[in-house]
């Protein structure tokens, strides 16, 4: 009888909740929306955060970073320096491949190989193991890496290799991870879908070796018109999206089913200028549109009237409505690496226009200007706002925006003489981009793998070079503050704005901001 009596009650108790609490079955199902759409499933093709955020769900690295960017374990137990130029990584026992197979040291070895040969990479991903000279595999879950130098950087770099399966064989193609066939990774997800520029969908990966993903199903939806993707938050059609424009902050606080979730970025959006020797610059012309015999634009005082002719208070005010913070550096303040005493260029219209007229162009000159209008927090618009701040300098500007998939393409063929771009420090410190993005360009070193705009200085690279074999923190930041410095006064990149992460979430949720601006559904959490 008593027996009987409980288990009646337990009943009620359970009927009793799954009618107060309706919403958990829907909770398995997470639809998100993102602006900028991965231009590949495959972790290896193209250093792009959007493509390492989709990533995430399936592949997994040796080493994870938490939401304000510490290195923490992953595939990886522990690490340990054996001698100057050699680390020992322990890796997890007990971690699965979706297909079942085990995870071993063999796996770390064939990604350390393959990173280097993904064929057509518009943005390689060799920068972050160049300093490895030879993988060592001394059991199957102790691995070793050797260095040709002192590597102080080899944890912070792994955080940004994804492992993939040894059994994918030689030269596993781009396109079959696209098609899934290639999509076998230890992460909470499995890969249902992927429909490029489109979807994505994924299943919870019930074997997975860490606490288990919370959704069962997830949908990311890739959405870079900004009134559809604030419209589709406000429908209930997903319920997170990134990159709130500013503009429809407000409107989101105020509604009552969705709130705002956002951090300082890492992200620091500035623009390139073409620094080729060989000839002019193809989209630069006389003022006249007459062709010109040099580039124009490797004369200091010409890149110096460009940067000072930028309004950039004006930008973060109005264009961005506050979501910004003008800069003069790649790093936000107060992280590793970032100069206090460096600031933003100051604005000054005048001087720019006496700087024009000593280089020999009093009337100005012609140039294109192109920028993604799918890619940042109004890419397209701070793209045309500069174009008109250049303009009242005489600097004639057309500006040319397409999606950011085509301007990739450009910039890896150095089709442009000037392009907005942006750059995110996802590795806590501003080595990855010091030598990527500004150093002297040499693929077979891993430098300057996305230096299209061919900047080189020899002192910059020296400093560079003494910064990545120093293992003192506190000197090492000094040395990438130089570098900093001395590609500040080189006018060596145009700084414009740290951008303020944003997230728009239906109030069913609650979401952890990254400040790398990565949007994975293991930051999504039923509330």
């Amino acid at each position: 009888m008593f027996l009987a009596k409980r288990a009646a009650l337990r009943a009620a108790l359970i009927l009793a909740a799954a009618s107060a609490f309706p919403a958990l079955a829907k909770a398995q199902n997470l639809n998100f929306a993102v602006a900028a759409p991965p231009t590949s499933m495959d972790p290896h093709y193209h250093t792009l955060t959007p493509n390492a955020a989709m990533a995430s769900h399936i592949f997994e690295a040796l080493v994870d970073r938490t939401a304000e960017g510490k290195p923490v374990p992953a595939l990886a137990e522990s690490w340990k320096l054996i001698d100057d130029k050699t680390w020992e990584f322990k890796l997890r026992q007990g971690v699965k491949w979706h297909n079942g197979q085990d995870f071993t040291a063999e796996d770390v070895a064939y990604s350390i190989d393959r990173v280097p040969n993904v064929v057509n990479s518009p943005g390689s991903y060799s920068t972050y193991i160049k300093a490895i000279e030879r993988v060592e595999i001394v059991d199957p879950h102790t691995i070793r890496f050797h260095t040709h130098d002192v590597d102080p950087l080899m944890v912070s770099d792994l955080t940004q290799v994804a492992i993939i399966w040894h059994g994918l064989g030689p030269n596993p193609s781009t396109g079959d991870f696209n098609n899934g066939k290639n999509a076998i990774g230890t992460g909470p997800y499995r890969l249902e879908s992927y429909q490029s520029g489109n979807m994505a969908v994924f299943t919870r990966n019930d074997a997975y070796w860490g606490p288990k993903a919370e959704w069962a199903r997830v949908t990311e939806r890739f959405i870079p018109n900004d009134g559809a993707r604030v419209a589709a938050l406000q429908a209930g059609d997903v319920q997170l999206i990134d990159a709130v424009p500013p503009a429809d902050i407000a409107r989101i606080r105020a509604d009552a089913h969705t709130k705002i979730s956002e951090t300082t970025s890492l992200r620091a959006i500035y623009l390139r200028t073409d620094f080729r020797t060989d000839g002019p610059s193809p989209y630069v012309s006389g003022p006249n549109g007459e062709k010109l015999d040099r580039n124009i634009l490797l004369d200091h005082r010409v890149r110096e009237a460009l940067t000072i002719a930028i309004n950039r208070k004006a930008i973060t005010d109005r264009v961005m409505s506050g979501a910004a913070i003008p800069t003069g550096q790649f790093m936000p303040p107060n992280s590793y690496g970032y100069v206090p005493d460096l600031q933003p260029p100051a604005y000054d219209p005048e001087r720019a226009k006496k700087l024009l007229a000593e280089a020999g162009f009093p009337n100005g000159f012609q140039i294109t200007l192109i920028s993604s209008n799918d890619r940042y927090v109004n890419d397209g618009q701070v793209a045309q706002t500069i174009g008109q701040m250049w303009s009242r300098i005489g600097v004639k500007t057309k500006v040319d925006t397409m999606p950011f998939a085509v301007l990739a393409q450009r910039a890896a063929r150095n089709d442009s003489s000037s392009n907005l771009i942006g750059w995110a420090n996802s590795t806590g410190e501003p080595s990855a981009g010091m030598k990527a993005l500004l150093g002297t360009r040499d693929l077979n070193r891993g430098w300057g793998t996305v230096n299209q705009a061919l900047y080189s200085n020899p002192e910059y690279d020296k400093i560079v070079e003494q910064a990545l074999v120093t293992t003192d923190d506190e000197a090492r930041e000094k040395l990438w503050q130089d570098a900093t410095r001395l590609a500040a006064k080189d006018v060596a990149w145009i700084p414009l704005h740290t951008q303020v992460n944003v997230w728009g979430v239906r109030d069913t949720l609650s979401h952890t901001p990254r400040a790398d601006e990565m949007t994975r559904a293991m930051d999504i959490h039923p509330r």
